[in-house]
């Protein structure tokens, strides 16, 4: 399989160009499809694969803002785009990028200085809590939080008490409205607070910010499911042209590995696109929540090979991440095949 390997000049050292591809491809289908940048696949993988962490960063969103302009433009021709809120976020999403940028930076130099691998060590924790945490978080609400969903706004109509989410969609300090995502009125503070945090989370864990942002959208915000992706996306790529710009000119992108995981991920962001209208909303989170949990065990068994230096755990992570992902695309495939061919059918019959 040498041949296929090629020297990336700003990593110093030979990857091979399948393996780029393969995790666009992937990337592209699970992107298209959850409404999220992919990176955080992404960017753990190419850490696993010999990526130091800050250029496994900044490669990714040389890959996350080339990818979105795809996903973004085909949601937009299907309607799916909330362009008044994707906009509006600018105002915390860039702020947040930058700090996070700034933290990845600090934590490098004290690296360097130390002989350690701090910034790598810090990210992944950072990965493995946020993963491992949010898709806990929509398992439980996907299985237990959604079954009782009914008798809440039930006993919330008796008693006239708010969640604490109704709470924060109903503060009016400063409002805005977004008709397409059927939101009447909602604070700008939110809007910046929750985006803020959502560029943090971006440019110090490199990532577009989706599998944040995603369930922010929807849970936080309200907005409905479909919407959220491709609004979602849209965000993804004005954060990506951002930090694609920030980590170019502290010399941590590898633009030649970005280049051959966008030739996988066009192809696969059409794949993941198209499916969405095919599954439905809460479907779609399962899918999301459990490819979260497995991306998070393979940054786990990273970190584990990193404390006890044994080689095994190394290719068990490489090998775990890169399975789950084209096992979760071979899922999305078939399930937008069968469903395109009911479609067809129904179609037929009605002729």
């Amino acid at each position: 399989m040498d041949i296929f390997n090629f020297y990336l000049p700003i990593a110093q050292m030979e990857f091979n160009v399948l393996l780029l591809m393969s995790i666009g491809f992937c990337v592209g289908v699970l992107g298209g499809f959850f409404g999220v940048g992919g990176a955080w696949i992404v960017t753990p993988a190419l850490n696993i694969f010999g990526f130091p962490m800050p250029l496994a960063i900044g490669t990714d969103f040389a890959h996350i803002f080339g990818k979105s302009i795809v996903a973004t433009k085909k949601h937009g021709k299907m309607g799916n785009v909330d362009w008044k809120l994707g906009l509006t976020t600018i105002i915390g999403e860039i702020p947040g990028v930058w700090v996070g940028a700034q933290l990845i930076m600090y934590l490098d130099r004290l690296g360097k200085q130390s002989g350690e691998d701090i910034v790598g060590t810090v990210v992944r924790w950072s990965y493995i809590i946020m993963l491992l945490g949010l898709g806990s978080f929509m398992l439980y609400d996907y299985f237990v939080l959604r079954k009782k969903k009914e008798a809440k706004k039930l006993q919330a109509a008796t008693i006239g008490k708010k969640s604490l989410i109704d709470k924060i969609r109903s503060w009016k300090f400063l409002a805005i409205s977004y008709p397409k995502s059927n939101i009447e009125s909602i604070s700008i503070v939110v809007v910046f607070i929750v985006f803020f945090f959502c560029g943090l989370v971006s440019g110090f864990l490199g990532v577009g910010g989706g599998f944040i942002r995603m369930p922010s959208l929807v849970y936080l915000i309200g907005v409905p499911t479909a919407l959220a992706v491709g609004t979602d996306l849209f965000v993804v790529m004005i954060d990506g042209a951002y930090a694609c710009f920030l980590y170019s000119f502290y010399g941590r992108t590898e633009l030649f590995a970005a280049l051959f995981m966008l030739v996988g991920a066009a192809i696969g962001a059409q794949i993941g696109v198209t499916a969405v209208k095919f599954v439905r909303g809460y479907g779609i989170r399962l899918l999301f929540a459990i490819m979260v949990c497995l991306a998070g065990l393979s940054v786990v068994l990273k970190q584990m090979e990193s404390i006890l230096h044994y080689p095994a755990l190394k290719a068990a992570s490489g090998w775990f991440i890169m399975g789950s992902a084209i096992t979760m695309c071979v899922i999305i495939t078939v399930k937008l095949i069968i469903s395109a061919r009911k479609e067809i059918q129904a179609k037929k019959a009605g002729m």
